[in-house]
Parts: C-alpha cells; structure tokens; sequence
C-alpha cells in the first residue's frame, strides 16, 4: 500500500509526537509503574486525602527526547500526582483444602487498600524545591502522622493525657504504699533480734513463725522446753494436731550436749538433774546441755 505525501507526513507527526512524549518509570509501595501526564493510576494505599497533590520522588528513569536513567534514582527528579479517591481493589478469594488433615476447608478473603491518583506535571529536576508533599505509604508513617495528614482529629491524642492524670493518683498512693512498709519494716525486725530464727525448723513458713510470735514463742529454748502438755496445748490454738511431734520440731533442731542424751526415734532427753542451758557450737549449730544442780549453784 502506498502513502499520499501529506498522509505519509502526517503518520511521520504522529509517530514522532508519540515518541518525543515524556514518561516516567517510578516506584511506589515496592512495585515500579511507567506513567505519563494524564494517566490515570491505581497504587498502594497512600496517606493523603483526595483532593491533595502528592509528589513521587523514587524515579528510577525518564523518557522523551532524551532517556535518562538512575544509579538506581535519578536525582532531584519527581513526578507529581493528584489524589482522586481512597479506594480497594478486587476481592482475592484464597480457598485451601487439606487431604490430610481430615479435609479441612478454609476460604480466605482479602480487598488491597489502594489510592487513585492522576499523574501531572513530570520533572526531570527542581523536585526537591518544589514545596509539594511526598507521597507516603500508609504502613509507613505513624498512625498519628497518619492522622495528621488525612485531617482526622486531633482529639484522640490528648485522651491519654487524661488517663494519665487520672492515673497519677494511684500512683501517689503506690509510693505512700511503701513509706509505711518501711515504718512496720523495723519492728519486724526488732522482733527477730530477740528471738531466733525459727523457719530454720524443717516444716515451720512463715506464716506459722507469725502464729508462734502471736502467742509467745520466739526462741528455740522455748520449743526445746515444751512438755507434752505444751505440745498439745500450742497445736490446739494453731488447728495443726499431731504436727509438732510428726515434723519433729522439738530435736530436729537442736543437739545434745553435757547432761542430754538422745533417742533412736531422736527425742532428746535429760541424764541428770539440773538446769537447761543452749548455746552456739559446730556450723552454729544450737547444742543443750544439762548442767547438774551443784554445778549449776555455783
């Protein structure tokens, strides 16, 4: 087929405008799209609102009368987009069937948050002063900022603050908490310098060294002297019958000394008359001795 000149010179036009137009290739949300003035594009969420105009700063390359590409951007260079609407796109339906798992089913539906913009201006350098926002992704930026620039109130950020006023009452009372610790810390204290230390007897807490204290018993003389009568007595007032005599309270914790002989079954029994006397020996372990009358008058 051949061409009339004025047809073959209009098709040579066309061409050439065709190939003289300028495009871009830029990257956004992790993909790359090639656009040109006018196009209208669909790209990962971004955070503005319709209406405003973004500026995309990740320009891998530029095309026209001259092609230009990045190491990997090209620098100072930009392409400004308007933002038409926040929308979603089509729905991806996953549907999963395990065989072997006793033909479990499983659909899964998901819609890509996306916003439609409208590619403007192209420049191939002066971006940087241009005074126009750049186009940020949503998963980037804070949700505050993301408030921010989507114009969502401001109210949101200041009810923590309330919570935190209201909170620092609580606080107040926590750090008043500790003070009057620290005042009953002392007589506890006091208490165990008197006394000894009984939760060193095997089956004794604390919460039964409190129930001792409470009717008297702070020292191990006093256990070590315990009659059966005693023993029954201070089982009856703490509600533990028998536990005394089973846990072995009485010689567990003591061992004899001049005058004291002890059992098979560990009971701890006087030789000779006389006066009860403990004190500290071997590995601070607390001996009892027995010292005999004449002895002990002297």
């Amino acid at each position: 087929m051949t061409l009339r000149p004025n047809a073959r010179k209009g098709a040579e036009e066309r061409g050439k405008v065709k190939e003289d137009a300028m495009f871009a290739v830029i990257k956004t949300g992790g993909k790359q799209y090639k656009v040109a003035s006018g196009d209208m594009l669909r790209v990962e969420r971004i955070a503005a609102s319709a209406g405003e105009t973004v500026q995309f700063n990740e320009v891998l390359m530029l095309g026209g009368e001259s092609v230009q590409v990045g190491a990997p951007l090209i620098e100072d260079a930009g392409v400004q987009a308007e933002v038409v609407d926040q929308i979603k796109g089509d729905k991806v339906i996953n549907f999963v069937k395990r065989r072997r798992k006793h033909s479990s089913k499983r659909t899964k539906g998901h819609r890509q948050k996306l916003t439609l913009v409208k590619i403007g201006e192209i420049m191939a350098s002066g971006a940087g002063k241009s005074g126009i926002a750049a186009a940020v992704g949503t998963g980037s930026v804070s949700a505050t900022a993301l408030a921010a620039m989507t114009g969502a109130s401001a109210e949101a950020p200041a009810k923590p603050a309330k919570a935190k006023k209201a909170a620092a009452p609580k606080a107040d009372a926590k750090a008043e908490a500790p003070k009057e610790e620290k005042k009953a810390a002392p007589k506890a204290k006091k208490a165990a310098k008197d006394g000894d230390d009984l939760t060193n007897i095997s089956g004794v807490g604390p919460v039964i060294v409190g129930k001792l204290h409470a009717e008297g018993v702070t020292t191990f003389a006093q256990i070590a002297a315990w009659t059966d009568a005693d023993v029954e007595a201070i089982e009856e007032k703490l509600s533990f019958k028998g536990r005394v005599g089973r846990e072995d309270w009485i010689a567990q914790k003591f061992w004899p000394a001049e005058g004291v002989g002890m059992g098979k079954d560990h009971t701890i029994f006087a030789t000779v008359d006389g006066s009860v006397q403990f004190h500290k020996g071997l590995k601070n372990r607390t001996f009892i001795s027995v010292l005999p009358v004449a002895e002990a008058a002297e």
